[in-house]
């Protein structure tokens, strides 16, 4: 006669079998991830008429002639805090053209398009999400949030040519009033840019170097306020 199996080592079976069954399962979910949720879609890339791709155009343009008058002014004055001031802005924005305008070879994109008016991506007309085909071709024409640029400035902050020159022919505090003078101009006109960018892009890393631009160009505004105050000055606007 065949002896019955005492109940608790059914109970003790069982156990064993539902680990086993668990350890199973956890392998097969090490496998594929630890996640059967579907993987993150790719990011899109910009659109020829995005914010993405107008803002590091543009910025790029703005950045170089910063760049520039950073280095006319130092050659122009022997004052350390101006010479100073000017390597960091040349120092900072070199670096940040170099980013912007490798994010354009990196999405496929041109440096110059011929038929964009300058800040067209700024345009409150729609279409800024600007990601496939020429999304953001809708807000052409429109640049709210900062005003035109002066007569023989490409965008508004920037200096004319015959200021450019000016600065060129000055020297001394001379050069470095017109200097600090110019340059925070072209300061808020920067700032109206990367403030529209950080509302308006779409790419996580250059909405956060926008929003940056933004903190660190007005912090130097402030300090160009107390510079031109050392020397008798004011800004222009």
């Amino acid at each position: 006669m065949s002896r019955a199996i005492p109940r608790t080592y059914w109970v003790a079976g069982a156990a064993v079998l539902l680990a086993l069954l668990f350890a199973a399962a956890a392998t097969v979910a090490a496998a594929n991830g630890g996640s059967a949720a579907a993987p993150a879609p790719a990011p899109r890339t910009p659109g020829l008429h995005s914010a993405d791709a107008g803002f590091a155009r543009d910025m790029a343009v703005h950045h170089q002639q910063a760049v520039e008058m950073s280095f006319i002014v130092r050659d122009r004055t022997q004052d350390e805090a101006v010479r100073t001031l000017a390597y960091d802005i040349a120092n900072t924005q070199a670096n940040q053209r170099g980013m912007m305008l490798g994010w354009l070879d990196l999405w496929g994109l041109p440096k110059v398009v011929a038929d964009e008016p300058p800040m067209s991506w700024m345009g409150t007309s729609g279409g800024h999400d600007g990601h496939g085909g020429d999304g953001g071709q809708a807000g052409h024409g429109g640049q709210a949030g900062h005003g035109p640029a002066k007569p023989g400035a490409l965008m508004p902050g920037m200096a004319t040519k015959a200021e450019l020159e000016q600065l060129g022919a000055a020297s001394g505090r001379d050069a470095e009033v017109l200097f600090l003078q110019l340059m925070t101009d072209h300061h808020k006109g920067g700032v109206t840019m990367a403030e529209g960018c950080a509302q308006l892009c779409a790419t996580p890393v250059e909405r956060d170097l926008a929003q940056g631009m933004v903190d660190a160009q007005r912090s130097e505004l402030t300090l160009m306020a107390d510079m031109l105050k050392q020397r008798g000055a004011t800004p222009r606007g």
